[in-house]
């Protein structure tokens, strides 16, 4: 059992007393003392021990329970209470030098904990993958992302788990394994696509760090599948660009070095002419078409928004294309009911999409065919909250066009049928631009379309608010 520090004080008063308190006893019993003087003095003496003992070991007391106290601020990562009296023994000395030290650890185990804090909130923000690996490649820390790449559990506890069972692609755990293999402390990274759990394309980089308990690798995954997919797309881009202006200017080129060299026939050389000037006006379509559509994905173009009257925008862009329907052996026919709403928008911008719905209509419309602009009063796709609006339509009895194609008609230079188009003059970028200004209007652009059966497209822009 534990003992307080006063009994063990009394204790020791009483062992350290006892031989002379027998010599006291012995000379008592011999006669060379009285007896009750020997008592008196052993009382005397065994209560002035009690009485210090006690006073000596409330100290001790006293101490022991400030210790405890320091101890227990410290187990709690919390400042120890500062209570000592202002003396200066050996005792109080090391009790404050104590207490000076249990504030140095507070404060670095505070400092710390900050830091870690920070460092785990730096993680959590990071869109790149985190992992950080011990000496034998299991896993001592990963971020949210790390998670969402890997497919991991967001609450599970992956730590002490080896990181090659958690990138299960086999080209992410060559990659892991041949990190952690490196005797160098060069900067490992490659580029990856992988398919597990998910088709990504990653760029992963290792590096060895040194801790205390040895050697750690930190793995950091960027997906770059949405770069990958821009640098296709600019690839694409310019090569399809380069096969449209190579086409023209390949006749330009070659039917000018022929009426250079002489042609004696003129009929045949009015027919060059002809070709030149056809190839010359598609090339400069082209090129308008291309700095109307940079100008409308840079926000170049602002809109001149006004209230426009829907049977107005149509029928300017109808008879605009009369002379060109009839010339197809095309009906255009204009729809539109009275007491149709106002529109919200540019007069040009829409008038721009009109024209390029129609000119489609109108190339892929067949003779004897009918080609109906209308205008619809209809409320967006919004639920409860749906905004009203008008939709313009254009309606044709053309071709029409299959159903797997119509996701890709917006795409710059996609085409159906990329032989009829070139020979019908297209450039392939006007749904392009009409899907550009269509979203600049807060608009929705539709398509519709059977094979044999005609197209419907539909661009519902919303109504201007009463003044």
């Amino acid at each position: 059992m534990d003992r307080s520090p006063t009994s063990g004080l009394i204790a020791a008063i009483g062992i350290g007393l006892a031989p002379a308190a027998i010599f006291l006893v012995v000379l008592a019993a011999t006669g060379a003392a009285s007896g009750v003087w020997v008592a008196v003095v052993i009382v005397l003496g065994l209560a002035l021990g009690a009485i210090f003992a006690n006073a000596i070991g409330r100290t001790q007391s006293r101490r022991a329970e400030r210790l405890d106290g320091v101890a227990a601020a410290l187990q709690d990562r919390r400042p120890p209470p500062h209570l000592l009296p202002n003396g200066s023994d050996a005792m109080d000395r090391a009790e404050r030098h104590l207490l000076d030290a249990a504030d140095a650890i507070v404060a670095e185990v505070d400092s710390l904990a900050e830091q870690r804090d920070e460092f785990e909130a730096i993680l959590r923000s990071m869109t790149e993958a985190v992992v950080v690996t011990g000496a034998r490649g299991e896993v001592v820390l990963l971020n949210g992302s790390a998670r969402r790449i890997f497919a991991l559990g967001a609450d599970t506890d992956y730590r002490d788990r080896p990181f090659v069972e958690l990138c299960r692609d086999p080209r992410l755990q060559e990659f892991a394994g041949r990190s952690m293999q490196s005797t160098d402390n060069r900067v490992m990274s490659a580029e990856i696509m992988i398919q597990n759990p998910a088709p990504l394309y990653v760029s992963a980089s290792a590096a060895q760090i040194r801790t205390s308990r040895g050697a750690a690798w930190v793995f950091v995954f960027h997906d770059i599948t949405q770069l990958k997919s821009y640098e296709t797309l600019r690839a694409d881009f310019i090569s399809n660009l380069t096969h449209e202006l190579r086409t023209p200017l390949s006749a330009l080129y070659g039917y000018a070095e022929t009426l250079i060299r002489g042609v004696d026939d003129r009929e045949t050389a009015a027919r060059f002419l002809g070709i030149i000037e056809r190839q010359a006006r598609r090339l400069a379509r082209l090129l308008d078409d291309l700095v109307s559509l940079s100008d409308l994905e840079r926000g170049l173009t602002p809109l001149k928004i006004e209230q426009l009257e829907p049977l107005r925008v149509l029928s300017e862009a109808a008879e605009l294309m009369q002379e060109q329907a009839g010339r197809h052996g095309l009906r255009l026919e204009v729809k539109c009911p009275p007491g149709m709403p106002k529109l919200a928008g540019d007069r040009d911008r829409l008038h721009q999409v009109m024209l390029n719905l129609i000119d489609n209509a109108i190339k892929y419309t067949p003779r004897e065919g009918h080609v109906t602009v209308e205008a619809r009063e209809t409320a967006g796709a919004n639920g409860a909250n749906a905004k009203p609006g008008v939709a313009l339509i254009v309606a044709d009895t053309g071709e029409g066009i299959p159903s797997t194609d119509i996701p890709r008609l917006t795409e710059r230079f996609y085409r159906v049928d990329r032989a009829r188009s070139r020979e019908l003059g297209g450039t392939g970028l006007g749904l392009a631009i009409v899907k550009h200004i269509v979203q600049l209007h807060h608009g929705v652009l539709r398509i519709e379309s059977k094979v044999h059966e005609g197209t419907t497209v539909s661009v519902w822009i919303p109504a201007a608010q009463p003044a």
